[in-house]
């Protein structure tokens, strides 16, 4: 694995590379960093991919402004980081839940880097029903005890009979804060990212934050070039829970893309 810094105006972005060939771009959830994607990204890397996971700012070795961004700022830096590790031509973007509105984002700021986009156990809309919001917001609040965050985290986004114990640890309320108020100062043009380029729609068949959507819901919400997969066992954290099969939609998926020009 290399690591290395990309600058995006007065942003420093750190990322992680491994791999070779075509490039696949790992963007992870609110307020959680790259190592979400420590087991996925070497079995995407092993099967003939550049895999590319640059860190929020806020987290790691990434720095910048925090106030008055919007998504596009934060693909922005997304599309540093591609560059930063010698990626020439377009790459599939995947987004892992809030990660998939700066996959979606990048698409329409940096289309000629996008081949195609995969949506991670992603809400397809940016509106959460309260008690839902509250177990994402109790997952990482430094107030309550082990306990209590350990039950949020487990209603919230794990499938029942799985161990969130292993997501107590790495979240970053304040990045958690600046991302959702650049999702709130941003136009709605992202979303219908299927008009666009392809799509695929990877569904925790157990997500409670992001539920089992119908193919004739996510035409309507995205545009009608998305596939969609589910994920068996498998709640709304998905990375931890099923890395080998997010791997291999991830790299299905890229494979039947038509081969970067």
């Amino acid at each position: 694995m290399e690591q290395g810094f990309a600058t995006q105006g007065a942003a420093r972005i750190a990322f992680q590379v491994e791999g070779q060939g075509p490039a696949m771009l790992l963007l992870p959830s609110l307020g959680r960093g790259a190592e979400d994607f420590d087991t996925v990204a070497p079995l995407v890397a092993r099967a003939g991919f550049r895999v590319v996971r640059p860190e929020p700012r806020g987290i790691g070795g990434s720095t910048g402004p925090t106030e008055g961004l919007t998504l596009y700022d934060l693909a922005e830096d997304a599309a540093a980081a591609l560059a930063a590790a010698g990626v020439t031509g377009p790459a599939v973007v995947a987004g892992h839940a809030f990660g998939n509105w700066v996959a979606r984002a990048m698409a329409v700021v940096r289309p000629v880097l996008v081949r195609g986009v995969a949506l991670l156990a992603a809400s397809i809309d940016t509106v959460i029903d309260p008690a839902t919001r509250a177990s994402i917001d109790g997952s990482f609040d430094p107030a309550l005890s082990e306990a209590e965050r350990l039950g949020h985290l487990q209603r919230g986004y794990f499938a029942p009979g799985h161990d969130a114990r292993v997501w107590l640890a790495g979240w970053h309320a304040p990045v958690a804060r600046m991302q959702r108020a650049a999702t709130a100062a941003t136009d709605t043009a992202w979303k219908r990212v299927a008009e666009r380029v392809p799509v695929l729609y990877v569904a925790a068949a157990e997500d409670t934050i992001a539920p089992l959507p119908t193919e004739a819901r996510l035409r309507e919400a995205l545009g009608p070039q998305v596939t969609m997969t589910v994920i068996p066992r498998a709640g709304h954290a998905l990375l931890p829970e099923q890395p080998e099969a997010v791997a291999e939609a991830l790299i299905r998926f890229a494979r039947g893309l038509p081969a970067p020009g």
